[in-house]
């Protein structure tokens, strides 16, 4: 196949396999062909890593999770074109973060550097800081600064991060951190829209003791959150919850101090 040079052909392309990938979670080949199709029109790391993610997180809600259609045999098989084989990693691994099963993502990108043919592309180690930031491994920071250097920018890469930083609670300043990435300018414009940052930011509020800006925070992502989000939705308010029970024990704590005499 002859791949798309002019960008409204790419760009129809692209839709065409979007829309491909998501309108058939229960065909076990889709993974196959979303891959072949980003190779078709040869995608890059960041084109790749926008439509994987998306097709991942799509096929997980509606039970079809690519973990159940791809192995990680798929993942380091070695005959592949790069670009076929960076979007079967881009799924698998995508899908291993949505499950919050770190330490198998994190052996798997370990043994994928071992055995590929070039570097790991930027997307793939931003998913590796996040299996290590997800264990509060501190080495995740540093992971995260240099995949930072190279993701210009790019949402999906800084949200992959900004997910690690709220996942690892007791990462070194991790709260802070989250609050200075929720700032870049990729993802700045949405800390007021955007109900997936803002339930991070109100996280990481929550962690800081700053209850009150957390609650706005989370109340602003319930109000923003399009309707029918079940799952985020229940996240919401149970982020919520967490808010409120931790803002009612440190005053009572706070009262406790005060009412025996003891310095607050």
């Amino acid at each position: 196949m002859t791949p798309p040079t002019n960008r409204p052909d790419r760009a129809a392309a692209l839709h065409k396999a979007r829309a491909r990938a998501t309108a058939t979670p229960d065909d076990p080949s889709w993974p196959l062909h979303l891959a072949e199709d980003l190779r078709d029109i040869r995608a890059g790391w960041k084109t790749s890593a926008e439509v994987c993610a998306d097709a991942a997180w799509s096929a997980r809600s509606a039970g079809r999770s690519v973990l159940g259609l791809l192995s990680p045999e798929d993942v380091l098989a070695t005959d592949r074109d790069p670009i076929t084989a960076r979007a079967l990693a881009h799924l698998y691994l995508s899908a291993l973060r949505f499950d919050f099963r770190c330490p198998t993502l994190q052996r798997l990108v370990e043994h994928l550097a071992e055995t590929a043919r070039q570097p790991l592309d930027c997307y793939t180690r931003a998913l590796y800081a996040f299996a290590l930031l997800g264990q509060s491994r501190p080495e995740g920071l540093m992971v995260m600064d240099e995949v930072l250097t190279e993701a210009e920018e790019h949402p999906k890469t800084l949200h992959v991060l900004l997910h690690g930083l709220w996942l690892g609670q007791d990462l070194d300043r991790g709260a802070e951190r989250l609050l200075a990435l929720s700032s870049r300018p990729a993802l700045a414009t949405g800390t007021g829209t955007d109900p997936i940052i803002l339930f991070r930011v109100a996280g990481a509020l929550r962690r800081l003791a700053r209850y009150d800006e957390g609650l706005s925070a989370v109340d602003r992502a319930i109000d923003c959150l399009p309707p029918g989000d079940i799952a985020v939705h229940a996240d919401l308010v149970r982020e919520r919850s967490l808010i409120c029970a931790a803002r009612d024990l440190h005053q009572h704590q706070s009262h406790t101090r005060t009412s025996s005499g003891v310095p607050s």
